[in-house]
């Protein structure tokens, strides 16, 4: 009995949150030169470009893919207002930098100091650092408000960690 109340729980909570493949619901396809994609940022209207750095074996980023870049409300918003990126941090695959550099993925990883993944670094429309997030969210709440705390520009004046405890009250 108790397995089936246990699962019929599971089935309700399943039904209110709708999962899709982050690979094509919340990364979007690369160019390899970002410096168009600042432009196309600009002209949406985005605050930015948030990139993943990631890699294959990496059990955190894809716990990460698996619990919160699958949600379609952390799709959804972080499309709104990102354009949003996975670059592979041991990648060979050639790209263009922000400033228009040549490089590949995985010297671009290292000059944004990617070294642990997953590695989330927001850029602004100037292709500046605005702020990183290292490790993998707790929860799509937390990813969440980590988006927040980027678009309504609280990163210029306090740490993640401070902001978090603030929204968590007393």
């Amino acid at each position: 009995m108790r397995w089936l109340l246990l699962l019929l729980s599971f089935c309700i909570l399943s039904a209110h949150a709708e999962v899709r493949n982050p690979e094509t619901h919340f990364f979007m396809p690369k160019l390899d030169d970002f410096q168009e994609e600042l432009a196309v940022a600009r002209q949406e209207g985005k605050t930015g470009i948030l990139i993943m750095f990631e890699m294959d074996e990496c059990p955190f980023c894809h716990r990460m893919k698996n619990t919160v870049l699958n949600q379609s409300q952390v799709q959804d918003w972080y499309r709104r207002h990102f354009l949003t990126y996975a670059l592979d941090v041991k990648g060979d695959t050639a790209m263009v930098d922000f400033q228009g550099k040549h490089t590949t993925e995985k010297a671009f990883a290292l000059e944004h100091r990617a070294r642990a993944t997953p590695t989330f670094v927001f850029f602004d429309l100037d292709g500046k650092v605005m702020t990183r997030f290292t490790g993998a969210a707790r929860s799509p709440d937390e990813f969440l408000l980590l988006g927040r705390y980027v678009v309504d520009g609280v990163y210029r004046g306090m740490p993640f960690n401070v902001f978090k405890r603030q929204q968590a009250g007393p």
